[in-house]
């Protein structure tokens, strides 16, 4: 039975909804929607455009490996405070992050679209800057984002930076202090286990993070955003099922996980791509100090390793039941 919206609602709430569906619209269809006119305008009187464009794109080629084109008043559109209360959206710290050294953030989980992540850390709609000032964010995001026409500045503008080692050992080295660079650790694999109720995190064998702070000497710091599996469901994928193994072939393939998500429609409740309307809140906590080495051996990054899951399972245990998050239940590396 179809379970439809009430049209008496606010209007508050309809320019709500009218927002997340114009960011989920960029979010899944603006890349190949301007690919596809980028070079169709070829075939058109209009081919000057992709020429000037593809100028653009030559000079402006390295930005993604160089610390991103953050631009504020992209940060500070007025859009993101509908998607924030849609939600809602919230951000909590737990210690301060000093402006004098340089930081690397790893957020869990990642959720069908880390809508959480992006939220607190690419826009200002819930007060990165003010909560933890002198600090600029960095967001890690799939190299082959930046392969697209348009949304590749759209994402520079909100902060995002490429996925290489190149990438963050500029901001880590060469932009000087204050610099957070902030990676979903479980990427595209966790995306496939995001659903309400789980707490998978790919985590286990993800040392690539723990060795760039060893090296560039960068404090560590676990942030955990509750809720955010909760906002999609997910076709049935379990491990050894048909569609799973296509997924994890597509994964290996493009880089990009597809999960089958759902959640509500627009004017009703039941079914549809809207995210269902259930609060996230990132809780940062305290940096752990990281010691500057230049070749870390094994045992050095399994070590830290070690220290940092049991700092982000502290982190969920201290927090979990203020959102109603069962005693019992617990964090399962995988």
């Amino acid at each position: 039975m179809v379970e439809f919206v009430p049209l008496l609602v606010p209007w508050e709430r309809w320019l709500q909804n009218l927002a997340v569906l114009f960011w989920l619209s960029c979010y899944l269809l603006l890349g190949l929607t301007s690919l596809g006119v980028f070079v169709g305008l070829l075939f058109t009187r209009f081919w000057l455009l992709t020429v000037l464009y593809a100028f653009w794109w030559f000079l402006d080629r390295d930005t993604p490996w160089q610390g991103s084109g953050h631009r504020e008043s992209y940060r500070r559109f007025v859009v993101w405070n509908y998607i924030r209360d849609y939600f809602p959206i919230s951000l909590i710290k737990t210690a301060e992050l000093d402006p004098s050294w340089n930081y690397i953030a790893s957020f869990h989980p990642h959720g069908v679209l880390a809508v959480g992540t992006l939220v607190n850390l690419c826009t200002e709609s819930t007060g990165f800057s003010s909560l933890f000032p002198g600090i600029k964010t960095h967001l890690m995001a799939m190299n082959i984002l930046f392969h697209f026409p348009v949304f590749r500045d759209c994402i520079l503008a909100l902060g995002a930076v490429s996925t290489d080692k190149e990438s963050a050992a500029h901001i880590l080295t060469r932009k000087g202090n204050g610099n957070l660079l902030a990676i979903v650790v479980g990427g595209a694999k966790e995306a496939l286990e995001a659903r309400p109720g789980s707490y998978r995190l790919i985590l286990k064998k993800r040392k690539g993070f723990i060795r760039l702070a060893l090296t560039h000497g960068a404090a560590l710091v676990p942030a955990f955003c509750f809720g955010e599996n909760d906002l999609f469901h997910q076709v049935q994928n379990s491990s050894g099922s048909w569609l799973r193994r296509v997924q994890n072939w597509l994964q290996k393939i493009m880089g990009i996980s597809l999960p089958l998500f759902y959640g509500r429609g627009i004017f009703w409740y039941s079914f549809g791509w809207m995210p269902h309307r259930h609060p996230v809140t990132t809780i940062v906590g305290k940096p752990i100090e990281v010691q500057k080495t230049l070749q870390p051996t094994e045992e050095e990054v399994n070590r830290l390793h070690q220290h940092y899951m049991e700092e982000l399972c502290s982190l969920f245990e201290a927090h979990k039941l203020k959102f109603n998050i069962p005693a019992e239940q617990h964090l399962e590396f995988c």
